[in-house]
C-alpha cells in the first residue's frame, strides 16, 4: 500500500545553492525537450509520439553539450521526461479541447521543485543521505521505519522552507473495530459536516489567517511596485551599477510573511480534517456521503470562497482512502433532491432558496431541517 510523507529539510548553504542548480536544471530539460518536440510537431503532425524512453536517449547527449545537468540526479531527469510525455498524452487525448499544448516553464513563476526515483538512506535520527546532496538534515526519520521509499520530491515553498515529500510503500494498517454503526453525512459552510443522528461539525476557521495574509498581502503590492519604479529610474539615468529586483529584500520579506500565514491557514486546516475524518471512521462502519460537484458549485460567486474554505473535495478524498484502509465503507449518494425529500413519508416537496434552512411536511405535519434531511434522504 502507497502512503504520502512530508519532512522538513534542513540544508546548509552549499545544500540551498545544489538545490537552486537542480531545480534550474529540471527546467532546463523540461524546455529543451519540449522546443524539440514543438519543432518536431510543426514539421509533421504524422511523425510518431515520442515516449518517455526515447526522450530518456536523449540525455545523454545533452549531458555532454550542457556539463552542468551532471550535478542533478539522473532519475529527477528522468521524471521530467516522464511528466512531458504524461502531458503531450493528455493534450492529444482530450476531446473537450480544454487542455491546451504543455508549456514552457518560467524561472520566475514555476513552482520549485524537482522528483526523483533513487535511493535515499537514513543516517541517525535526522539525517537522510540524498542523491548528489549527501547528508541533509531533516526533522525526524522514524516514520521511514519499515517503509519502502518509491519516489521522493525536494520542494522549496514560498515562505522560504524546504521540504521532502515522499511516497512510500507499507504494509496493510491495522484495521479499526466494528461498531455496528451508520451515518449519513451532508457537507456544508457554516457547518462542514452535518450527521444523520443531528451532531454537527463546523467548518475550520481560517478567519484571522485570511486577515493577515490580507495585510501582508497589500504591503507585498506596494513595495513591490516602489521597487519596480526605482529599478526603472534606475535603468533610464544609466547608472553604472542598477540595482535588480532580487537586490531590494523588503517586498521579498512582505512576501514570505504573506505566504506564512496562508500556509498556516492551509496546515491547520488539513490537520483539522485528519482528526475529524479520522474520528468519523474509528465510529462508524458505514458512511454515506453525497456526490457533490464542487468545480460546479465554486462557480456561484457567492459561494464560492466559503466552498473552498471548507475544503469539501480534500474532506471527501480522507474519507475515500480512510475508509479503504481501516476496512470501513463509504457510499457516494446522488445529491438529487435530498433536500426537497420529507426523511419520514418521501414527499418531495420541490426547490426552496439557500435561506430556507427548516421546513414543514404537509403530508404528516412534521418539520424537517434542511441540512439534515439531507444526510438522512
Amino acid at each position: 500500500m502507497l502512503k504520502g510523507i512530508k519532512l522538513r529539510l534542513y540544508p546548509n548553504k552549499i545544500q540551498q545553492n545544489q538545490l537552486e542548480q537542480m531545480f534550474g536544471n529540471d527546467r532546463f530539460v523540461w524546455n529543451q525537450m519540449l522546443a524539440m518536440m514543438n519543432e518536431r510537431y510543426q514539421n509533421n503532425k504524422d511523425l510518431p509520439f515520442l515516449g518517455k524512453f526515447k526522450l530518456n536517449y536523449l540525455l545523454k547527449p545533452l549531458k555532454k553539450e550542457y556539463p552542468f545537468l551532471k550535478n542533478s540526479d539522473s532519475s529527477s531527469l528522468q521524471v521530467v521526461n516522464e511528466f512531458l510525455t504524461q502531458s503531450w498524452k493528455n493534450f492529444f487525448q482530450d476531446k473537450t479541447g480544454q487542455i491546451g499544448k504543455p508549456r514552457f516553464h518560467s524561472r520566475k513563476y514555476l513552482k520549485k521543485s524537482y522528483t526523483g526515483k533513487s535511493i535515499i538512506k537514513t543516517a541517525g535520527k535526522r539525517y537522510l543521505k540524498i542523491p548528489k546532496l549527501g547528508y541533509v538534515k531533516t526533522s525526524k526519520t522514524g516514520v521511514l521505519q519499515n517503509t519502502k521509499i518509491k519516489r521522493y520530491t525536494v520542494l522549496l515553498e514560498p515562505t522560504g522552507k524546504y521540504y521532502l515529500s515522499l511516497q512510500v510503500e507499507i504494509s496493510e494498517p491495522e484495521k479499526y473495530s466494528l461498531t455496528g454503526k451508520q451515518v449519513g453525512i451532508d457537507v456544508g459552510v457554516a457547518d462542514l459536516a452535518i450527521l444523520s443522528n443531528g451532531l454537527k461539525y463546523p467548518s475550520f476557521n481560517s478567519s484571522y489567517f485570511e486577515k493577515k495574509a490580507k495585510i501582508w498581502q497589500k504591503k507585498y503590492s506596494r513595495r513591490r511596485h516602489l521597487v519596480k519604479l526605482l529599478v526603472l529610474q534606475n535603468k533610464n539615468k544609466r547608472v553604472l551599477c542598477p540595482r535588480s529586483l532580487e537586490s531590494f529584500a523588503n517586498w521579498q520579506k512582505a512576501q514570505k510573511s504573506k505566504a506564512k500565514y496562508q500556509a498556516k491557514a492551509a496546515n491547520q486546516r488539513r490537520d483539522y480534517l485528519h482528526k475529524l475524518t479520522t474520528h468519523l471512521v474509528k465510529q462508524y462502519d458505514v458512511i454515506a456521503i453525497e456526490d457533490l460537484k464542487t468545480k460546479n458549485l465554486q462557480k456561484n460567486h457567492h459561494l464560492a470562497k466559503s466552498i473552498a474554505n471548507a475544503s469539501w473535495r480534500m474532506f471527501r478524498q480522507m474519507l475515500e482512502y480512510k475508509c479503504e484502509w481501516y476496512g470501513k465503507k463509504l457510499i457516494a449518494v446522488d445529491p438529487k433532491n435530498t433536500s426537497r425529500i420529507c426523511s419520514k413519508c418521501g414527499y418531495n416537496s420541490g426547490a426552496k432558496p439557500l435561506e430556507i434552512r427548516e421546513w414543514t411536511c404537509s403530508k404528516w405535519s412534521g418539520t424537517d431541517h434542511g441540512n439534515k434531511l439531507s444526510s438522512v434522504s
